[in-house]
């Protein structure tokens, strides 16, 4: 059943990358051409990224480790999540993907309970590192540009949603929101039966996952800053492969044109986040690149150029993610 089910996220994560390779929204030979004026550019930002999956991988570790012993490998641990963020990136509203193949990969090794509750953890250090990171792109915008009667209505709507998702995050941090989720879940049409079911049959389970979430946040506090921070520094650090492409076109090695490069991301994440449903969120953060360019003064084909690299380290990573899959696979059937 476990291959079986890695079999069809695989093929998913297949279809969605060849969906992808079609769908660039310029030809093949402006494509060659950008990829050509990105240069060795595209070493160093394969580089970034590789590093950043590394602080990935070392908060989930962090994580993992503060509810008990395991003799997983960081290497391994680094594998799992490559291929989970490449399963996120693939398959529709993400982590229906990535998250039940990291659960899956790590329940043998550490049991069901521990690996929810790991993969769990660090999901929502994920998420609410993200809302940091608009916060921080909020406050810039606001010390470095004159604010227009549009984004005197998108600033305001935009901090009361980061202040929203900040305080359910450390509510879930506090109480654990595993059963409140399966109870909200419940409200959906046509899953009301199926979510009672499941509470009443994995009551104790859910309630023991709910409490190792919290415990992370009350008993190990130094673990949950030091996770929060490499995920924040994390995010920092992504916007440095818009800063690269920045220099590219003739700006200055300078903290405007890296504070620039946050608000860009900033504001084409959540663009695409909003569009979360669609794999590989296709046009949607090439609309967010185009949009957030130009609300700074930049010129559309800036916002292209972006956008088409951004794509094609994703839809490098993916291809190394789902490959990673089937390397894990082979190596568990030969042992």
């Amino acid at each position: 059943m476990k291959n079986k089910f890695k079999n069809i996220l695989f093929l998913i994560g297949i279809i969605s990358v060849i969906w992808m390779v079609f769908s660039f929204d310029t030809s093949w030979e402006e494509l060659w051409a950008n990829l050509m004026h990105a240069g060795y550019w595209l070493v160093v930002i394969v580089l970034l990224w590789v590093v950043l999956y590394a602080m990935n991988t070392l908060t989930w570790w962090l994580i993992l480790r503060e509810s008990g012993p395991t003799n997983l490998s960081f290497l391994r641990l680094m594998k799992i999540t490559i291929s989970g963020f490449a399963l996120n990136s693939a398959t529709p509203v993400g982590f229906l993907g990535g998250e039940p193949y990291k659960i899956m990969e790590l329940t043998p090794i550490v049991g069901a309970q521990r690996a929810t509750s790991s993969v769990l953890l660090f999901a929502m250090m994920h998420i609410f590192t993200h809302f940091w990171y608009w916060v921080t792109a909020i406050i810039l915008y606001l010390l470095l540009y004159p604010i227009d009667t549009a984004m005197a209505i998108v600033l305001p709507l935009s901090a009361l949603f980061c202040a929203a998702g900040i305080y359910l995050f450390l509510r879930g941090y506090r109480y654990g929101m595993v059963v409140k989720g399966i109870r909200l879940i419940g409200h959906i049409p046509g899953l009301r039966g199926w979510a009672k079911r499941f509470t009443s049959s994995h009551a104790d389970d859910l309630q023991k996952i709910d409490q190792q979430i919290a415990e992370l946040h009350t008993q190990s506090r130094r673990s949950f800053y030091i996770s929060l921070c490499l995920e924040y520094v994390g995010r920092m650090g992504q916007s440095l492969e818009i800063m690269f492409m920045l220099v590219l076109f003739g700006a200055p090695w300078s903290w405007l044109t890296f504070a620039n490069s946050i608000l860009i991301l900033a504001f084409t994440s959540l663009f695409a986040n909003l569009l979360g449903f669609i794999p590989m969120q296709l046009g949607g953060r090439e609309g967010g690149f185009a949009l957030s360019t130009a609300q700074l003064g930049l010129t559309g084909g800036l916002g292209l150029f972006i956008s088409i690299i951004c794509r094609v380290r994703e839809l490098f990573f993916t291809s190394i993610g789902l490959w990673l899959m089937k390397i894990n696979s082979t190596s568990e059937t030969q042992a």
